[in-house]
């Protein structure tokens, strides 16, 4: 057998690497910038009688009301993973399945959660408006049921039907809507 040792120096380069080279640009990441681009982008679409914002044609379950930005207005039908348990129920819309209404309505339930949610956080503030948190339980519960677990950072954008219903059961002065996560 004879005895192939390489030099690193006899191995060619075939490009140059860079570090980071393969990395999307970070104006695609969703992080800030593309957030205020999208809002701008918003503000151009309201001129437009068919966008998303302009009315909710869009929708296919009936249930859906118009969110405050495009990324937000779709509906149950256009998720790929609620639409299978929709279809398999054969339901006009997610927010009629059983499991919803049990889990993300049922005010019983979401206080078991927000205990668990409470030994893992910690404490909430006595000035924190409880229609708020619930709100927030019931988007996790309902994110829980479709994807189970995301993994921090990881965010799914909720379709508009589900999140009108929660927030019309769980209604507040103040809505924050849909939040790409924040660069670390």
């Amino acid at each position: 057998m004879e005895d192939r040792s390489y030099d690193i120096d006899d191995i060619p380069l075939v490009m140059d690497v860079q570090p980071y080279m393969f990395e999307p640009p970070a104006n695609s990441i969703n992080g800030e910038n593309s957030a205020t681009s999208s809002e701008e982008s918003d503000d151009e679409a309201r001129d437009n009688p068919g966008h998303r914002l302009n009315g909710t044609i869009w929708c296919d379950c009936g249930s859906c009301e118009v969110m405050r930005t495009t990324v937000e207005c779709i509906c149950c039908t256009e998720i790929s993973a609620v639409d299978n348990i929709r279809e398999s129920s054969d339901l006009e819309c997610i927010t009629n399945h059983q499991t919803f209404i049990d889990n993300c309505l049922n005010l019983r339930v979401l206080e078991v959660s927000l205990y668990d949610y409470i030994q893992s956080e910690g404490p909430i503030d006595d000035n924190e408006p409880i229609n708020e948190i619930y709100r927030y339980v019931a988007y996790r519960r309902f994110v829980l049921w479709i994807w189970q677990r995301l993994g921090k950072g990881n965010r799914k954008v909720l379709p508009a039907c589900v999140v009108s219903k929660i927030r019309n059961t769980f209604q507040s002065e103040h809505y924050t809507g849909f939040q790409y996560p924040r660069p670390t």
